[in-house]
């Protein structure tokens, strides 16, 4: 799963909508201070409450593009709405996430935050 959502994450970046969104200023200082841990527990919070239902409220519309780093995240990893979810990774819409397809969705936006904030890894 692992390369398959590295080469997805990399397809979806190419796009030109979702390649105009990066980590920058107060997102990226919310990371610095918060820590990727508990940005990835902030992900799970929001995706529950606003993507995981079978029907999310205002769904298509229920993701800022500021305010949070896992908002921008969303955006640039098309898991914004459950029509992107269906688009770009084949989650289809009309049932409530299942706790796989959840972990699936903050793995996406933790592996995009971490590859903004870390963007010149040193090769091993």
């Amino acid at each position: 799963m692992s390369d398959d959502l590295d080469d997805r994450l990399r397809r979806i970046g190419q796009h030109p909508f979702r390649a105009r969104f990066h980590l920058r200023g107060r997102d990226r200082a919310i990371v610095d201070l918060r820590g990727i841990e508990t940005i990835r527990r902030h992900a799970r919070e929001i995706i529950d409450q606003r993507l995981a239902p079978a029907e999310p409220r205002n769904d298509g519309k229920q993701t800022p593009y500021r305010g949070h780093p896992v908002f921008v995240a969303q955006h640039a990893t098309a898991t914004c709405c459950r029509t992107c979810l269906s688009r770009w990774h084949g989650i289809p819409k009309g049932h409530a996430l299942t706790d796989g397809e959840r972990e699936y969705v903050v793995e996406a936006i933790s592996r995009w935050i971490v590859a903004e904030y870390f963007p010149k890894t040193p090769p091993a």
